[in-house]
C-alpha cells in the first residue's frame, strides 16, 4: 500500500475535482457521507450521545457533513464549532449552512475552555478539528478541550489523522494531540502512524475509500510504502519440482564467540528455515560442539582461535554471507573482519557486533558491497550515524547514510522500516513478543536465507521482515507475549510462509452463496 505525503493527497484530491467533474464540495461530502456509512453499519441507530467536534477547515466540513446525516438518521448527535480563527474554508461554510437546515439545533460555538461539554465515558468523540493542513501548535484552549477529551475516556474516533498530529514532523507536546482510539484515514494511513513516539495518538486505523482518481492512485510514485501479505506475494519464488539444494544457494553465517554460540545457531537454523539450500557457519574453535549436536543440519568451519573470531578463511563459495551475531569486538576480530572486507565479493548481511565494528571505524564503510543489508537494534543505529532529534530526524539521516554508502538499512521495531535508495518500506507484521534476546539473530538469518535462494537483497530485506513478524504473529497465538522466544519464531517460519497463500475467511452466508 502507498503512503502519499500530504502534499500528494492535496494534489490528489485537484486532480479528482478536475477529472470527475465534481466540486471539492461535492469531494467533502463524498468523505463525510464514508464516515456516516462506516459508523451506521456499526452502531445501527443506537441511542449513545455522538459528540462531533469541528474545525473551520475542511476537517470540519468532513464533520458537518457526518453530523448532518446522523441527525437525518436520528442519532443523539451534537455538534460543536472549535472558533480558534476568523478565517473558514469555503467548504466548510458550505455545509455549515446545510446542517442548519435540517435541525433546529444548531452547531455549538466554543470559544474557550468554559464552553466544554460534559461527556461521559459511556458517550463517542468525533474528532474533525483539525486535518493534514495543521501546521502550528494548537492554542492552549484548544490543548484544554483534548485534555479533556483523554479525561472524559469516552472512545474518541479520528477524522483523517488525530487533530494536532502533524503528518510530516515531530511534535513538541503531547498534550496538544487528540488521543484517538481509531482514525479513519482518506486515500492511505500516514506515516506517523507507524513511528515510535506518534503511534500511539491512534490505536487502530482504517483507510476509507473516497473514490479519488483511480490513475493517480495507481500511478503516483510515493517515498514510503506499507508492506503487508499483498506486497511480499508477488515477489514470492515457487519452487520447481525437480529442484535441488544447490539451487538454494550456500548461506554462511561468520560470528560467535565464548558464550555466544547459541547466536550463530539461531541464525543459521533461521538461513535453513527460510529456504537456503546450504548453511555453514564460521565459528571460533568453542562453537564447534555445540552446533554439530544441536543444528546437525549445519556445517561448521573454525577459526584457529578457541574463543573469538581471528581470521576469516574458508574454503567454500558462499551465495551469501551475515557477519556479526555474537562475534564481539575484540582487536583481534576488528583486524579479521577488516581484512575479510578487503577481499570479499559476496553479498553481505550485517548485525550485532559486525555493525558496532563498522561505527568504531567507519572507513570500513567504503569497503562494503553495494547493497549490503545493515540490521542494527536502537543502540547499534546510534553508535553508527549519531542521536537524531525526533523520528523524523532519524528517518533523515538513515536515508542520507543508505544514500552516500548505497546500502539498506533496516530500522528495527514496532514497525521496522528498510531504507534504500529514497524510499521507505513499512512493515505491518510483528508484535511486543519479538523483545525477547536472539529475535535479530533470527531475522539477520532469514534475510541471508533470502538472499542465498535468489532474491534481490532489497526484496530479501523486506520479505525477511515481514516473514519473521508473521511468523511471531502466529507463534504468540500458542506461546503468549511473555513466552514467546525466538527458537519459536523459526519454528513458526513454515506456518508464515503457508499463510502467504491462505484465502480470507468467508463469512457463513457468503459461503453458502458460493456454493450454490
Amino acid at each position: 500500500m502507498k503512503l502519499f505525503s500530504k502534499e500528494q493527497i492535496y494534489e490528489g484530491d485537484k486532480l479528482t475535482a478536475e477529472r470527475q467533474n465534481i466540486t471539492s464540495t461535492e469531494l467533502i461530502e463524498r468523505a463525510g457521507t464514508q464516515i456516516f456509512n462506516w459508523i451506521h453499519a456499526r452502531m445501527q441507530g443506537a441511542q449513545v450521545p455522538i459528540h462531533v467536534f469541528c474545525g473551520i477547515g475542511n476537517n470540519g466540513g468532513d464533520g458537518l457533513v457526518l453530523a448532518r446525516h446522523l441527525i437525518t438518521h436520528g442519532y443523539n448527535v451534537n455538534t460543536y464549532i472549535i472558533n480558534c480563527s476568523d478565517k473558514r474554508s469555503k467548504d466548510f461554510l458550505v455545509n455549515y449552512d446545510r446542517i442548519k437546515n435540517v435541525t433546529k439545533k444548531w452547531p455549538v460555538l466554543l470559544n474557550c475552555a468554559e464552553d466544554f461539554p460534559a461527556i461521559n465515558p459511556e458517550d463517542i468523540i468525533v474528532d474533525a478539528i483539525f486535518g493534514i493542513g495543521l501546521n502550528r501548535p494548537v492554542d492552549e484552549w484548544v490543548k484544554q478541550l483534548f485534555l479533556h477529551f483523554r479525561a472524559s475516556k469516552a472512545f474518541t474516533l479520528a477524522i483523517d489523522i488525530p487533530s494536532g498530529l502533524f503528518p510530516d514532523k515531530a511534535i513538541e507536546d503531547e498534550n496538544a494531540v487528540v488521543w484517538a482510539g481509531y482514525t479513519l484515514s482518506f486515500a492511505s494511513p500516514k506515516l506517523v502512524f507507524f513511528l515510535p513516539e506518534t503511534a500511539k495518538y491512534t490505536v487502530q486505523w482504517e483507510v476509507l475509500d473516497i473514490g479519488l482518481d483511480k490513475e493517480f492512485l495507481y500511478t503516483t510514485q510515493t517515498e514510503v510504502e506499507l508492506i503487508g501479505k499483498h506486497e511480499v506475494l508477488s515477489n514470492y519464488i515457487p519452487r520447481e519440482k525437480y529442484s535441488h539444494k544447490g539451487q538454494f544457494g550456500h548461506t554462511l553465517i561468520v560470528g560467535g564467540s565464548y558464550g555466544k554460540i547459541g547466536a550463530v545457531t539461531l541464525a543459521s537454523r533461521a538461513a535453513l528455515s527460510s529456504g537456503a539450500g546450504l548453511v555453514s557457519a564460521y565459528v571460533p574453535k568453542c562453537g564447534y560442539y555445540p552446533l554439530q549436536t544441536s543444528f546437525p543440519e549445519a556445517m561448521v568451519i573454525t577459526d584457529t582461535d578457541e574463543e573469538k573470531i581471528t581470521k576469516i578463511k574458508f574454503n567454500i563459495e558462499p551465495t551469501v554471507i551475515a557477519f556479526g551475531i555474537g562475534a564481539g569486538t575484540d582487536n583481534e576480530t576488528a583486524s579479521a573482519f577488516e581484512a575479510f572486507l578487503k577481499t570479499n565479493k559476496a553479498p553481505l548481511v550485517i548485525d550485532a557486533d559486525g555493525i558496532n565494528l563498522l561505527a568504531k571505524k567507519k572507513s570500513l564503510l567504503k569497503l562494503l558491497p553495494e547493497a549490503t543489508i545493515l540490521t542494527p537494534h536502537p543502540k547499534e543505529l546510534e553508535r553508527l550515524m549519531g542521536t537524531w532529534k525526533d523520528d523524523f530526524d532519524k528517518l533523515k539521516k538513515v536515508k542520507a547514510f543508505s544514500k552516500k554508502h548505497k546500502v539498506i538499512v533496516i530500522i528495527k521495531g514496532a514497525n521496522s522500516i528498510t531504507i534504500f535508495d529514497d524510499k521507505l518500506y513499512v512493515n505491518t507484521t510483528g508484535n511486543s513478543g519479538l523483545s525477547t534476546a536472539g529475535s535479530g539473530d533470527v531475522l539477520t538469518g532469514i534475510i541471508a536465507g533470502l538472499v542465498s535462494q535468489g532474491y534481490n537483497p532489497l526484496v530479501a530485506a523486506i520479505f525477511g521482515v515481514y516473514l519473521h513478524g508473521k511468523s511471531a504473529d502466529i507463534a504468540v497465538e500458542d506461546f503468549g507475549y511473555q513466552s514467546l522466544i525466538a527458537s519459536h519464531v523459526i519454528d513458526y517460519l513454515g506456518e508464515a510462509y503457508l499463510d502467504l497463500f491462505k484465502q480470507p475467511e468467508q463469512p457463513p452466508q457468503q459461503e453458502e452463496e458460493i456454493k450454490k
